[in-house]
């Protein structure tokens, strides 16, 4: 299937979620993350859940990141440039939503994507090669594109792996895992 095929499909499935399940899915998810073999890394960059379109909650995820004290960073949208501003996030932290209901922080310590380790990547769907389909916009890949070439890239899915996306750009980059419910996969 192509992006825009995927986005249409996964924006659905999302929309048919419930709250229970989101939760449900999202706690299963973060007890898989734990399987993964990042912990010895300092900074993990993780995105802020926009409710409103039924992202899963990472609420549990930055529970565990906070459990073993790492630099937890999250960013805030540029529109004008579509890149992402990260700051360190800290119990003085303000978080608002922005106009299109992303959470984000007001303002705080800013962080280098040079400086990222690992780096929680939301998405709508992906396939077997470690592509991803997000919201279309492209601020992940010109994030991602940005940190250094070792940081670990983990997208989080409630859906289960595509076998291939068309239409894949050579600047779209690519997941190191994909964490479902079910299964961690490794690209």
């Amino acid at each position: 299937m192509t992006k825009s095929e995927l986005r249409k499909k996964y924006k659905s499935l999302r929309k048919n979620l419930t709250l229970n399940q989101i939760d449900d899915l999202s706690i299963a998810i973060a007890n898989q993350t734990l399987k993964l073999p990042i912990w010895e890394h300092s900074f993990y960059h993780i995105f802020l859940s926009i409710e409103e379109h039924k992202e899963i909650n990472t609420d549990y995820i930055l529970n565990i990141l906070a459990g073993k004290d790492k630099n937890i960073v999250i960013s805030k949208s540029d529109f004008k440039t579509t890149t992402l501003i990260n700051f360190l996030l800290t119990d003085s932290t303000v978080i608002k939503k922005n106009h299109w209901n992303i959470p984000e922080p007001v303002d705080g310590i800013e962080i280098d994507n040079k400086k990222l380790d690992v780096v929680f990547v939301p998405l709508l769907a992906f396939d077997k090669q470690g592509n991803r389909v997000g919201y279309g916009k492209g601020f992940y890949d010109n994030f991602l594109a940005n940190c250094k070439p070792e940081t670990i890239k983990i997208g989080l899915s409630f859906f289960d792996v595509e076998d291939e996306i068309e239409g894949v750009y050579e600047s779209d980059v690519r997941l190191d895992f994909c964490v479902t419910a079910d299964e961690v996969y490794g690209f």
